[in-house]
Formats: C-alpha cells, sequence, structure tokens
C-alpha cells in the first residue's frame, strides 16, 4: 500500500475536484437539478463533450466566496488524508464569472479553504490561472493579464485548459508571454486528446516549463528526447487518460516509458470524481502496474515539488519532509 508516502500534486481543477455529494448538497442549498449529469452518486458521461457539460454543470453550482472555500477545503482535506503534503490546483475565472462570482472574491474564497485545510492538516497550496482553451483566445489573454496583475499571492503559476482540439497553440502564444514576462510558471494542456503535434505545438510556441498531460509524445521518440534533454515536466494523470479512452488499460500507458526514456513525470488526478480517481489511487496505480517501491514512489514526488511553481523557502521545507 501507498497510504505512507508523501504526494504531491500538480494538475487537478478544482472544480472538477467537487465530488458528486458535494454537489447534490449545493444543489439542495440552489433548489437546482442535477440529474442530467449525476446519477446516484456518481458523475454520468460518455465522452469529453459531455465530461465538459458536466463539469460546466457542478462549477455552476458554487456561487460565493464560502462556496468555493468549501470547495477547497474539502479536496485538499481529502488528500491531505492520503498524504498529500502539497498541492497546486488550476483555478478558472471564467467558471467564477458564469457563476456571478467576481475573481476577487473567486479567490478569496479559495484562499479562505487552502488557508483552513492548511490549519487542519498542515498542506501547502498553490493556485494557477487557467484560459479556457475553447473559449477562443481573446478570453485567454484576459486570463493571462488577470493572471499577470497577481491578484493573489497564492497565484503563482498561468496555464491552459479545455478542448485540447480547438484552435492552433500559435493562437494563444500572446497569452503566455503575457504570463512569462510576469514570472509566473507556465503550463499547458498539450497531448491527451490530441496527439503528438500538439506536444511538439506546445514546445515551440509556448515553452512551458511543465505539460500538462503530454502522455502523447510517446508517439514520436525525437519528441520524447527533445522533452528529456530540456526538462520539460510532464503532469500525468493516467486515471484520467484511462477514464477518457487515450489508452485501453494501465499496462498500456507510456508513464513509465516516458520515465525511462528520461521525461521528468509526475502523477495527478486531474477531476478526480469524474475519473473515478483521487491522488492515492494514481500513486497505488503506479506501484501496481509498475512495481515501484517507496523509494521510487517518493522520487516522483520529489519531481513533483522540485517542479512547483513555489516559493524557495516553501520548496526547501517540502523538500525536508521528504527526507
Amino acid at each position: 500500500m501507498t497510504t505512507r508516502i508523501k504526494k504531491a500534486e500538480l494538475h487537478c481543477h478544482i472544480e472538477g475536484a467537487a465530488s458528486p455529494a458535494l454537489v447534490k448538497a449545493q444543489a439542495r442549498k440552489y433548489n437546482a437539478d442535477v440529474s442530467g449529469f449525476i446519477s446516484d452518486d456518481a458523475y454520468v458521461w460518455s465522452d469529453f463533450t459531455e465530461f465538459l457539460v458536466a463539469y460546466d454543470g457542478a462549477a455552476s453550482l458554487f456561487r460565493s466566496e464560502e462556496d468555493y472555500a468549501l470547495l477547497a477545503r474539502t479536496y485538499l482535506e481529502g488528500i491531505a488524508a492520503e498524504n498529500a503534503i502539497y498541492a497546486e490546483i488550476f483555478v478558472s475565472p471564467d467558471h467564477a464569472a458564469a457563476a456571478g462570482l467576481s475573481p476577487a472574491a473567486y479567490f478569496d474564497g479559495l484562499a479562505d479553504g487552502i488557508a483552513a485545510a492548511k490549519a487542519s492538516t498542515g498542506i501547502e497550496c498553490r493556485m494557477i490561472i487557467v484560459g479556457v482553451r475553447h473559449l477562443g483566445a481573446e478570453k485567454v489573454e484576459a486570463a493571462a493579464r488577470l493572471a499577470s496583475s497577481r491578484p493573489h499571492p497564492l497565484i503563482t503559476g498561468f496555464g491552459m485548459a479545455g478542448e485540447e482540439r480547438f484552435g492552433r497553440v500559435a493562437d494563444f502564444a500572446r497569452a503566455f508571454d503575457i504570463a512569462r514576462d510576469a514570472g509566473l510558471g507556465i503550463t499547458i494542456h498539450a497531448g491527451e486528446l490530441a496527439g503528438a503535434e500538439s506536444v511538439r505545438d506546445a514546445l515551440d510556441h509556448v515553452r512551458p516549463a511543465r505539460i500538462g498531460h503530454g502522455v502523447r509524445a510517446i508517439e514520436d521518440k525525437t519528441l520524447v528526447q527533445r522533452i528529456a534533454d530540456t526538462g520539460v515536466v510532464l503532469e500525468v494523470c493516467p486515471g484520467s487518460n484511462l477514464a477518457l479512452n487515450v489508452f485501453p488499460d494501465i499496462a498500456s500507458h507510456p508513464f513509465d516509458r516516458l520515465r525511462r526514456a528520461g521525461v521528468k513525470v509526475t502523477l495527478s488526478s486531474d477531476d478526480p470524481p469524474h475519473f473515478g480517481s483521487s491522488i492515492g489511487r494514481e500513486y497505488q496505480m503506479a506501484a501496481d502496474a509498475w512495481g515501484y517501491d517507496d523509494a521510487m514512489l517518493t522520487g516522483i514526488t520529489r519531481t513533483s515539488i522540485e517542479a512547483a511553481f513555489l516559493d524557495e523557502p516553501t520548496r526547501a521545507f517540502l523538500l525536508g519532509q521528504l527526507a
């Protein structure tokens, strides 16, 4: 069992971390109907398009600072119970706006939840603002400008999520330039639903420190070598990839092949209740599938903390917990 292993998560969408039970409670609070995307205690969707509908439906039920504080605290305390010591959450001002919440209220609510979870468990957390790719380049640039204004001290990075097959990476390059110029850490979703060319385009046009997913790079040996040589870190979410049928089973998943090729890989849960996962399950799957022992799993956590968008004193403190 991997329960004793200290863990870190770099790739989790906070709205996507809301459990069906929590969303149903929010639905009762706001007298909303969630039967279209929750059945019993599970999200219901059959492909990525339907998944986005379920995701947005759940997100629409978090409408106040208090709602987001509850969401962040619930998620962080849950992963702390699985021995996670650090997390980065993707936060989407566009989802907050759709629910009628200002960016300031959104960030303050999340920060309250982060503080509460830290007080109760010791877990550290930072926020990465993401633009939503399928909303278009203008919206993503607006998110980058917001991030670059450093609206909250816990915001340390910028990324782009959403439908990876929408548009070209080059269309969004300016947004990443804005964020990079502000000193934010840069990550981008690529190479999950789209192939190796998506990862190559991200490297060429965005020059990220990290790539969300990136697993389809395995289709191009030269690209895998490039990732290894440049030290770009992949935020790998095997449970998500399996749920979305990117790979048929864990034996087919390229995580171990990428690691053996010298790529820096980490483990995360993406949208855990949607994909029947958690950070604990991701580590356990890796142990079961590839025989990773405690030292190897702790090494993955170390890679995550070394790649985190984090101040150096906190990074040193977290690395010290792995000794």
